[in-house]
């Protein structure tokens, strides 16, 4: 496919309708690809994010306002935690993925983070692949997805990030 020539993104609420649609989108197709294992596991420790510890989501929007991505940081300890990173599928490949961790780092930058974790599926190699292409290594699994066997988590250090702010 060829470059999205336009990506915008945009920082807004947690709650706002179109990020909450996005999420919505990405759990409906984790729920079919991972349909095995929810069957026979309670949801995942972590899967519920509350507002609360949400430091900054982005939207990014392709051709004007057609919502096409969706990003989160949540604090955890002293790191933000790269929550509920989502490209519709119809976008996949265009830069989409790659406009939203720019987003995403710059905001962690601003919030003083050091780095960036995140825990990504076994299921979801493409997902891998755009981290690793990006400066994202692979860590041991983190708390609280230890159960999570099947997790591949990541981390990027954030050359020139500031102090903290909570």
């Amino acid at each position: 496919m060829a470059p999205e020539p336009m990506i915008h993104i945009d920082s807004v609420d947690w709650d706002d309708p179109t990020a909450v649609a996005l999420r919505n989108a990405m759990v409906a197709e984790m729920q079919l690809r991972y349909a095995d294992r929810l069957a026979t596991r309670p949801p995942a420790p972590g899967a519920a994010l509350a507002a609360q510890t949400v430091a900054y989501t982005g939207v990014a929007y392709a051709a004007g306002r057609l919502p096409v991505g969706h990003a989160a940081l949540r604090w955890l300890g002293d790191d933000l935690e790269l929550k509920r990173m989502y490209v519709v599928p119809s976008h996949r490949g265009r830069g989409v993925s790659a406009g939203l961790l720019a987003a995403v780092e710059q905001a962690a930058r601003r919030l003083g983070a050091g780095r960036i974790v995140l825990q990504t599926g076994d299921r979801q190699p493409d997902a891998e692949r755009v981290y690793a292409r990006t400066g994202y290594t692979r860590i041991p699994i983190f708390p609280p997805y230890e159960a999570l066997t099947h997790s591949r988590c990541f981390q990027k250090v954030l050359v020139g990030a500031g102090v903290r702010v909570p």
